[in-house]
C-alpha cells in the first residue's frame, strides 16, 4: 500500500493562520480504481464456479437491494464484509418540538467494516510516494526540459537520441528523456 508524507497541523480543524504546530503524516494514495465488471472478473479468476457476467448481476442487485434496505431503516450486515448503517446530517433546531425532517439536509451511509477487513494493519506492505503535487512537479519539469537533435537533424541510430540505447542524453539506460535511467545515463538497478 502507497502512502505519501503531508506535513499537517497537529491539532485536526486548525485554520491555517492559527497553526502552530505541524507533525508528519503518512497519507494513503491509492494506486487507481478497479470497477465493478474488473472487480466481478477478478473474484472469477479465483476458481469460482460462476461466471465473470453472473458475479457481475449479483454484485449489481446487491447495490440496489442494500439501497432498498438502508431506506428502509435496516442495518445490512454482510459477515466478514461488514455492516451498512445510514446517519443523517442535520441542520439543529431551535427546540425538540421544532424539529422536523426538513432539518434533515443530507442520509450518509456508515460502513463498519467487519473483523476480516479490522487488521488490513497487519497484513499490510507499505511504501512511501511522492506526493501527487511532487509526481505532477516532477512531470513539469521533465517536460520543461530540451532534447538534444542531431545536426543535420536525422536519427543517429541509437534509440532516438543522442545517448544509445534507450534515447535521451547520455548512454544505456536513457537520460533525461529515455528509458528507465536516471539522469546522464545512470541506470537504476
Amino acid at each position: 500500500m502507497n502512502y505519501c508524507i503531508s506535513i499537517l497541523s497537529s491539532k485536526p480543524g486548525t485554520k491555517k493562520a492559527n497553526i502552530t504546530e505541524t507533525k508528519a503524516y503518512a497519507v494513503a494514495q491509492s494506486t487507481g480504481t478497479i470497477s465493478m465488471e474488473d472487480f466481478a472478473a477478478h473474484i472469477a479468476t479465483h476458481g469460482s464456479k460462476y461466471k465473470r457476467g453472473d458475479i457481475y448481476a449479483i454484485l449489481a442487485e446487491s447495490v440496489d437491494c442494500m439501497r432498498e434496505m438502508l431506506l428502509e431503516g435496516k442495518v445490512v450486515s454482510l459477515g466478514e464484509l461488514g455492516t451498512f448503517r445510514c446517519t443523517y446530517k442535520c441542520a439543529g433546531a431551535a427546540s425538540a418540538s421544532t424539529l422536523s425532517a426538513s432539518d434533515i439536509k443530507a442520509v450518509k451511509v456508515i460502513w463498519a467494516p467487519g473483523k476480516h477487513f479490522q487488521d488490513l494493519r497487519d497484513d499490510a506492505e507499505f511504501q512511501c510516494v511522492p506526493s501527487r503535487e511532487a509526481q505532477s512537479l516532477a512531470v513539469a519539469e521533465a517536460r520543461a526540459q530540451e532534447t538534444l537533435q542531431p545536426e543535420d537533424g536525422g536519427d543517429d541510430g541509437n534509440g532516438g537520441g543522442n545517448g544509445g540505447n534507450g534515447g535521451g542524453n547520455g548512454g544505456n539506460g536513457g537520460g533525461t528523456t529515455g528509458g528507465n535511467g536516471g539522469e546522464n545515463g545512470e541506470g537504476l538497478g
